[in-house]
């Protein structure tokens, strides 16, 4: 059994997407490296789109997501929808299918319009001496604070699900991707705030940047605002040296 559900203003192209994903393993070029999902570019005949197939869930999942929790498919919709309501930048979207049997969910996709960024947030990690570096963190920090006046808290606010694109005049625009893990309609408290910037991986002289611009955004303690952010991170950078080493040590002995 097949769900699909199209946003109005792509219902016009409905049969040729639903071939692509018919047809989706010999078709479009491989975007990323995901261990776990697919994501593939594929060019139309009016725009270039990008098909997300989530990996089939494992049995108790199927059933989980069959029938008593949203996929992660329809929640990416849901959200990219919800966020562009809120003037979030998010990719376009265009639709999600969900196919199940009598058991579950087996095979689910996500369907947005293809963004052509110039960078990532992963950029100004790897890159310190991008041009602009100081001001693209800056309007990253407005960006994300925006989000948090809204009630959005993005639980996968890390280095590669923000993509950005130069305006010119040294303006540049945000886009979320990897939606499915959201929450809409969270009061967040100061400590929640500054809780959801740790996943970003930033280094010292980036949280030093992004904690000035949110205590200038909000009026709060530059001091309060800088020691919260570097806690919360440092505490990130621990967490994942510590998975690093369980990786490891679990390869070397499997």
């Amino acid at each position: 059994m097949r769900t699909e559900v199209f946003a109005q203003s792509f219902l016009g192209q409905r049969d040729e997407i639903l071939k692509i994903i018919d047809n989706l393993d010999q078709l479009g070029e491989k975007v990323g490296v995901g261990k776990r999902n697919v994501v593939k570019r594929i060019p139309t005949g009016q725009m270039i789109i990008n098909v997300k197939a989530f990996k089939i869930p494992v049995l108790v999942n199927s059933l989980v997501y069959g029938h008593f929790r949203k996929s992660k498919a329809r929640r990416s919709f849901e959200h990219a929808v919800l966020l562009l309501e809120k003037n979030i930048g998010t990719p376009e979207p265009i639709a999600f299918v969900e196919e199940k049997n009598g058991f579950g969910l087996r095979k689910s996709f996500y369907v947005c319009r293809h963004i052509d960024e110039d960078l990532s947030f992963r950029t100004m990690i790897e890159q310190p001496e991008y041009p602009d570096r100081e001001e693209i963190l800056r309007q990253f920090t407005r960006f994300t604070h925006h989000m948090h006046e809204h009630d959005v808290l993005f639980m996968d606010h890390s280095p590669g699900n923000t993509l950005i694109v130069k305006r010119g005049n040294g303006k540049y625009d945000f886009f979320l991707v990897d939606l499915n893990r959201m929450r809409l309609g969270v009061k967040m408290g100061f400590e929640m705030r500054m809780k959801n910037f740790a996943r970003l991986s930033a280094t010292e002289d980036m949280v030093k940047i992004i904690s000035s611009e949110y205590a200038h955004i909000t009026g709060l303690s530059k001091n309060e605002v800088g020691e919260r952010m570097y806690y919360h991170t440092a505490a990130n950078h621990r967490r994942r040296a510590r998975q690093k080493l369980k990786n490891r040590f679990l390869g070397k002995y499997r």
